[in-house]
């Protein structure tokens, strides 16, 4: 019994361990930045929302980024024509898993579950690879099955291996970087801002609420440093009769 609670209680470090292997870049997050937010809105839905839904976001909310509904209905509104809709695809679970193995998961919070910057990492990291199905793998998602669906954009990197020795001395190799083998209609840096606006519209997607909660929290604790400030100089005043 105490050999399985240790068990127990060192399995989340070993998951931190191995999720911690591949260094993961720092995705360009800002709220604030709605010109950010509405170009990683028109990325979502031309490249990702024809195979992943949004089931728990609604294209109306969209107007929190300072998008009218006009814009929404012209720019946005590929797969209903509804703006109260949300944000769901047509393909069916068992199509997505006879085409890919595993149908692909709803987006609405996959930066809180995976981490913006894991999402950042993840979608600049695709390469060549003739050995799977869809002739792509990803260094942060090892054997990954979904295909680089912005190839087009990014181009084509091929992986340069180093030799490796382990514990037990054994050689193998290892991905050591990704180069360009064929260029796409962008240069890397304008994909890296492209999946950095996409990034950050995903990142909002997870929880549209949070800067209007972060600005009621910091209303709220100014409100009470004033008030205690008021407080003690009032308590101050009440009690410097008192011996």
């Amino acid at each position: 019994m105490n050999k399985l609670l240790h068990i127990l209680l060192f399995l989340p470090l070993t998951a931190f361990a191995s999720g911690a292997a591949v260094p993961l870049d720092r995705a360009p997050v800002n709220y604030k930045n709605q010109e950010s937010l509405q170009r990683g809105a028109a990325v979502f839905v031309n490249y990702c929302l024809s195979c992943h839904s949004a089931n728990y976001m609604r294209y109306s909310r969209l107007t929190d980024i300072g998008l009218t509904e006009p814009q929404i209905k012209d720019k946005l509104l590929y797969a209903t024509d509804k703006v109260g809709n949300t944000m769901s695809v047509a393909m069916r679970t068992h199509e997505a898993k006879e085409w890919f193995g595993a149908a692909p998961p709803d987006l609405t919070v996959i930066t809180r579950s995976r981490g913006a910057d894991w999402v950042y990492t993840y979608l600049r990291s695709f390469y060549r690879d003739d050995s799977r199905p869809t002739g792509w793998n990803n260094t942060v998602f090892d054997k990954v099955g979904m295909p680089h669906v912005m190839q087009d954009l990014q181009g084509h990197l091929a992986p340069v291996y180093r030799s490796e020795t382990d514990h037990e001395g054994g050689t193998h190799q290892v991905i050591d970087r990704l180069e360009l083998a064929k260029p796409g209609r962008m240069t890397q840096a304008e994909y890296d801002a492209l999946v950095g606006d996409l990034v950050n519209y995903m990142a909002w997607m997870g929880e549209p609420a949070k800067g209007k909660r972060l600005n009621t929290g910091l209303g709220v604790m100014l409100f009470l440093f004033v008030f205690f400030l008021v407080a003690f100089y009032l308590k101050k005043e009440y009690w410097k009769d008192v011996h």
